[in-house]
């Protein structure tokens, strides 16, 4: 149960609240580095899994873990004092919105119709990709004491990745089968 695997889900959930505390004592350079290290841990997880490791706990852990981190970066990189360059309010709640549609929708589908995984899409796992880069500007940003106006195109970026990331999943759950598209009958 235990894996290497496991531990390194674990380890990041575990970063989580060291990157926050970090952010609120203005700590960016340091908070960036945790950043980084959770995101090593995420592929490090990857990897063991994809070499045998894999397991159902796993399979569940990775992917609340992943959420932990960008939820709580998002947060804190929203409404932490002192912050240089923050996330704006708009894409933080568009961000912690399309999580919660996600969640919503699944449940919903496994309740109400038939038990299905959702597995990530491209766009997902765009939308994903750029919520954490955009994270990681924001921190990199704090820690060298500027905002450029540049940073605006990647907070419109990111927010169009993330709504066509929620669209999708919503049409995926929405009756058609999520591994080929096909009708439901």
């Amino acid at each position: 149960m235990l894996t290497v695997a496991n531990q390194l889900t674990l380890l990041r959930m575990g970063l989580v609240p060291v990157l926050v505390v970090l952010v609120l004592y203005r700590e960016y350079g340091w908070a960036l580095a945790v950043f980084i290290a959770a995101g090593l841990t995420d592929l490090l997880d990857g990897f063991f899994a994809r070499r045998g490791q894999s397991t159902k706990l796993g399979a569940m852990l990775d992917p609340v873990a992943d959420k932990l981190l960008l939820g709580a970066s998002y947060v804190v990189l929203t409404w932490g004092s002192g912050l240089v360059c923050a996330l704006p309010v708009w894409l933080t709640v568009l961000v912690l919105s399309r999580d919660a549609i996600i969640v919503v929708s699944v449940v919903v589908v496994n309740l109400a119709l038939e038990k299905r995984m959702f597995y990530p899409s491209l766009l997902g796992k765009l939308s994903t990709g750029a919520q954490v880069v955009t994270a990681g500007l924001v921190l990199l940003m704090n820690t060298l004491a500027m905002c450029p106006p540049l940073m605006r195109y990647v907070f419109v970026l990111t927010a169009a990745l993330t709504v066509s990331s929620a669209l999708h999943y919503v049409y995926a759950a929405s009756g058609r089968k999520a591994s080929d598209g096909s009708a439901r009958s």
